[in-house]
């Protein structure tokens, strides 16, 4: 009985951990796929991340809520939690704009 708890612990832990990887890669590509179409377009810095913000909203509202569920259910406070799943999006986000900067500069 001492062997089959800890298994039955780790099989309820492997779907929300899967649950974060899901929902980090859907982000993850959903705000990729946003770069080369706003490139041809040579849409603005600024429009471009008001639309990240918007086509982007749902898959970041499923990575957001995966995260506060793993952190909550990891004993994490709301506020902690909430801090982790800003900076977790912030560094996806960042990342995207600062390559299209890169890709917009002049002789790129």
């Amino acid at each position: 009985m001492l062997v089959v708890a800890p298994l039955v612990m780790m099989l309820a832990a492997a779907p929300s951990a899967d649950a974060i990887g899901a929902a980090r890669k859907a982000f993850a590509g959903c705000l990729s796929a946003q770069v080369q179409p706003s490139l041809d377009k040579k849409v603005p810095l600024g429009e471009f991340q008001g639309q990240l913000k918007k086509t982007c909203a749902d898959k970041e509202a499923a990575f957001r809520a995966a995260i506060l569920a793993q952190d909550k259910a990891d004993g994490m406070s709301d506020k902690d939690a909430q801090a982790d799943a800003d900076d977790q999006v912030s560094e996806y986000v960042d990342k995207i704009i600062g390559e299209y900067e890169e890709y917009n500069k002049p002789g790129t």
